[in-house]
């Protein structure tokens, strides 16, 4: 895909079904172990975020969001069933992105493991990353 002006990364679902690109910064990438998240990307979840206003959908014809909370959704594709994105009532202004859907290289790195107290028994946490059991908010 030929970047637009202004574009920082673009991305989408293997399926074609949902594309977007990002205008605005975005945030190094996190690691959530929380139960949530576990069970609805099959791992952990790696995401990344940037302002509401710089996610641009370019395609969504099967963007799904499930209301996991009155408060949490989670946004997949309702053809190849990947999770794209994550957005919280109390963080408004941010969407966070599911970081293997953004089309490579992306320059980002990995900063934070959160919920590292969830994580799943068979996963070895990064020693090189911080780790935080429980809730990290996140500015």
């Amino acid at each position: 895909m030929e970047s637009e002006p202004g574009t920082r990364a673009t991305g989408g679902c293997d399926c074609g079904g949902v594309r977007y690109r990002i205008t605005g910064e975005l945030r190094p990438v996190v690691h959530c172990h929380c139960t949530p998240c576990r069970r609805i990307t099959g791992h952990h979840m790696a995401a990344t975020a940037a302002g509401v206003d710089d996610v641009h959908l370019l395609a969504d014809t099967t963007l799904t969001w499930y209301q996991r909370t009155p408060t949490t959704r989670y946004g997949f594709c309702s053809t190849c069933g990947a999770t794209l994105f994550w957005s919280a009532a109390d963080k408004a202004a941010t969407l966070s992105i599911a970081a293997g859907t953004l089309d490579q290289p992306t320059g980002l790195r990995t900063v934070l493991a959160m919920y590292a107290d969830e994580a799943a028994d068979y996963h070895r946490l990064d020693d090189a990353l911080e780790t935080h059991g429980g809730e990290q908010l996140l500015d």
